[in-house]
């Protein structure tokens, strides 16, 4: 069973993914040792983890796109375990049939490397039928900004902000061999403390620090904390495709970006040029979020809906047919 507690700490993590079990204990109401023992028994179950993500910085220098895959009856699962090996391939989903079987996630540094992927890293799998390729021209709300909403005001102004030095923004720098290896770790687990970081990386705690404050200020890299749907209660993955006159694309952010559910939202280019992730309880949602889309929106017209049936990977961490992380295979854009 999953406690309140699991979630409520599940929840701190998204806002604060490096703090000390000693600072979220003072915001939780519990001790630090506590909070230590339910982190170690979610990881244990692949019911949540937290781990290094591009940041907004570095995702503004490289390509974004949603790739929609057609497959051969019965190459689907085999694909989508191919696919999962690419690194470009951050978020691999197998779909219900109707416009997609696969639903890609790629990021790659520039256009010419997005064209590679898709005429020969994707051309050289048997099965694969039809491609189709949106690119993101902004990208409203992802992954690392939805919350599952367990804390109270109270507990959320005691957690307060990021640490002191992540607050700061710094000028950006290029990674160097180092950054590189850190982030090749912080990738899998990314609470892995600086003694530790430091000993596998061959330097001091004090470097470590220093280029991690670096990297999180720059916003080169984000630290996310991600869950299965046995914590967030919201099992039912739904991508709505839609077209909008360009004159009203500004305003998808404060229409629907706030939304609870919504866990992705994004410009992209094609005849529909707005792409919608939502989370929902049950599959009766999807109509209703859909009417509530087209009312705050009017011009909005949904043109596809493509309901999510197994996640196999996502943004590097292999999940099971519950969500629960069973491995990792890093995405290295950087």
């Amino acid at each position: 069973m999953v406690s309140e507690l699991d979630l409520a700490l599940v929840h701190a993590l998204q806002v604060r993914p490096r703090a000390a079990w000693s600072e979220l204990a003072l915001a939780l109401g519990v001790t630090a040792g506590t909070l230590a023992r339910r982190w170690e028994r979610l990881t244990a179950r692949g019911l949540a983890w937290v781990y290094a993500a591009p940041g907004p910085a570095f995702s503004r220098s490289r390509v974004t796109a949603f790739v929609l895959l057609r497959c051969r009856l019965g190459a689907r699962e085999d694909l989508a375990a191919a696919i999962a090996a690419f690194e470009e391939a951050v978020t691999v989903e197998t779909t219900a049939p109707g416009s997609a079987d696969l639903l890609l996630d790629v990021l790659t540094p520039d256009l010419a490397s997005l064209t590679r992927f898709l005429t020969e890293r994707l051309s050289a799998l048997d099965g694969i039928t039809a491609v189709e390729c949106l690119v993101a021209t902004a990208l409203y709300t992802e992954g690392s900004r939805w919350r599952l909403r367990s804390l109270d005001a109270t507990q959320l102004t005691a957690l307060g902000g990021p640490a002191a030095g992540e607050r700061q923004p710094a000028p950006r720098a290029d990674l160097d061999a180092l950054d590189r290896v850190l982030l090749a770790e912080l990738a899998a687990d990314g609470r892995l403390e600086l003694a530790e970081l430091a000993q596998r990386a061959g330097t001091s705690a004090a470097t470590v620090r220093r280029r991690l404050n670096r990297l999180t200020g720059s916003h080169l890299i984000t630290f996310r904390c991600d869950m299965a749907p046995p914590l967030t209660g919201l099992p039912v993955a739904v991508t709505f495709r839609g077209r909008l006159p360009a004159r009203d694309v500004n305003a998808l952010h404060r229409a629907l970006a706030a939304l609870p559910e919504c866990r992705l939202l994004a410009a992209v280019t094609g005849t529909d040029n707005v792409l919608a992730t939502f989370w929902l309880r049950d599959i009766a949602e999807i109509q209703r979020r859909e009417t509530s889309l087209c009312t705050r929106l009017p011009t909005l017209t949904v043109t596809d809906r493509i309901i999510g049936l197994h996640t196999v990977k996502r943004m590097g961490h292999l999940l099971d047919r519950d969500g629960r992380r069973t491995g990792t295979r890093p995405v290295r854009p950087w």
